[in-house]
């Protein structure tokens, strides 16, 4: 029986975008330069285009810094120190204030947070996005796709509000989430909307977490040989994550357990 391209997506949790994936037009050398930022990156999220341009050459990879940049613009790659311009909404968005600071958060689906990362495959890439429960550590939902562009966050926000809504909903300030059709989507479910201030990675603390959590435990020890393979092996991972994968922050329980107490 022929499945229609939305019920693949629905079986498969991939944005529809991601169904026409095509690899990455980009050479083997800088391909293999990303997957060398990407793992120095989760360790040192602090380094810009200067301090990697200069670490890569100690690695024997001579490049040029506006090649670097390039490369990090690509993967989404920013130093989490504050700068002008860290992470630019689109044109006309509007930002929203930061709604966390000094607030008690002591409950599931009270806020959740949700934010983009590069992931690698074997002859390319594609991005993921997650959203996650600030008090129990729960991924609700998570997506792929092939461009940093808005639809794959609002379908993996449509996923997230079929199990429940949060009051609060944070995210950086990325042209993704200050977009009207994401915004709007929040307001029209009676969400708060709060954003990143700039430059503060620690505003968004979990889900910078979660990344290397996923990457150290999962992405590094694979090599994805497509999007099929990676969709696969991350949704094993986010089920081993919630529902398996004890948190010392939460008494040892796991994000499944804690999110269902509430």
């Amino acid at each position: 029986m022929d499945l229609s391209i939305v019920r693949q997506c629905q079986l498969t949790r991939l944005s529809r975008s991601g169904l026409y994936y095509a690899p990455a037009e980009e050479s083997a050398e800088n391909l293999d330069l990303m997957r060398l930022l990407d793992e120095k990156y989760m360790k040192t999220p602090f380094f810009g285009v200067r301090r990697m341009t200069d670490w890569l050459d100690k690695q024997g990879h001579t490049v040029n810094a506006k090649r670097v940049r390039r490369l990090m613009r690509v993967m989404g790659l920013e130093a989490i120190y504050p700068k002008p311009r860290l992470s630019i909404p689109g044109l006309g968005h509007k930002i929203y204030p930061y709604l966390l600071r000094g607030l008690k958060i002591d409950r599931p689906n009270q806020v959740w947070a949700s934010d983009i990362t590069y992931i690698r495959l074997r002859q390319g890439f594609i991005y993921l996005v997650a959203i996650m429960d600030w008090f129990s550590r729960y991924v609700v939902s998570w997506e792929v796709s092939v461009s940093m562009d808005t639809s794959f966050c609002l379908a993996a926000l449509d996923w997230a509000l079929q199990g429940g809504r949060p009051e609060i909903f944070n995210t950086d300030q990325g042209s993704q989430f200050t977009s009207e059709d994401f915004t709007n989507r929040l307001k029209g479910n009676g969400i708060d909307v709060s954003m990143d201030g700039r430059g503060r990675v620690i505003d968004n603390i979990f889900i910078e977490r979660l990344w290397r959590t996923v990457k150290y435990e999962e992405v590094y020890l694979k090599d994805y040989l497509n999007v099929g393979e990676a969709i696969s092996n991350l949704k094993s991972y986010f089920w081993f994550y919630n529902h398996e994968r004890s948190h010392q922050a939460l008494g040892y329980r796991t994000p499944a357990t804690v999110h269902a107490e509430g």
